[in-house]
């Protein structure tokens, strides 16, 4: 049992710890200090993660990398919106 908190607790802390980040982006409407790099590399960590849980059958691992894919997701479109145009300044 202790173990299992333990793995909830990293999900819970993991599933939303690129979501300030996701906030900032909408606020500000700007990804000038975003690395798509930095968040692609991180989306292929996570779905990797997500395959190693499935392969295990481990729900926290499974629901906090699930939950942290859809946040990268949005982070992506986000991303993709308000990136400056090339030709516009």
């Amino acid at each position: 049992m202790f173990w299992k908190i333990i793995g909830l607790s990293a999900a819970v802390l993991t599933m939303f710890g690129f979501l300030p980040q996701v906030i900032k982006m909408q606020r500000t409407k700007s990804v000038g200090d975003i690395s798509l790099w930095a968040v692609l590399q991180f989306v292929v960590g996570i779905i990797l993660w997500l395959l190693y849980g499935i392969h295990l059958k481990d729900t926290a691992i499974i629901l906090g990398n699930s939950v942290t894919l859809v946040i990268l997701f949005v982070a992506l479109v986000l991303f993709v919106k308000y990136s400056p145009k090339p030709g516009k300044n």
